[in-house]
């Protein structure tokens, strides 16, 4: 199976995502699509004092869209900000093929192990829409 992009982190975030539900007090809210295949995703996010405490999604997707968003809210929880940003970078490179360090791929946590998913460009943007989602998100509210 090691090739495959199905990893058991994948799976299981899929299968028992802890980040899907909707955010009630939210300060910030994004909808995301992905036009190649229909996934949508709405992504909020509670700021406080630039520090992202809590991240969750709703929205319906495939198993790979799903399973990033979730891996994503899990690692930019706690995070500040600009943190969420670099990460978001990170992943956003590894998945369109860049090297990564071992330094980056241990800031990505679980988010590496879709690292397989650069290698099929039909899933990549599967993989992308939860990342990109927050690059908007900070973007349209200037965090």
């Amino acid at each position: 199976m090691g090739n495959s992009i199905y990893s058991a982190a994948l799976m299981d975030h899929n299968a028992h995502p802890d980040n899907k539900y909707d955010l009630q007090d939210a300060t910030y809210s994004h909808d995301g699509i992905n036009p190649s295949c229909g996934d949508e995703m709405t992504l909020k996010l509670k700021v406080n004092d630039g520090v992202i405490e809590k991240a969750a999604f709703t929205g319906h997707g495939c198993a790979v869209s799903q399973a990033s968003a979730d891996i994503m809210a899990d690692l930019i929880e706690g995070e500040t900000v600009e943190e969420a940003r670099r990460l978001s970078g990170l992943f956003l490179g590894m998945i369109q093929g860049k090297e990564l360090s071992d330094q980056d791929r241990e800031d990505l946590d679980e988010a590496a192990e879709l690292e397989s998913i650069s290698r099929m460009p039909a899933r990549v943007k599967c993989a992308e829409l939860a990342w990109r989602t927050l690059d908007g998100i900070l973007d349209e509210n200037g965090e």
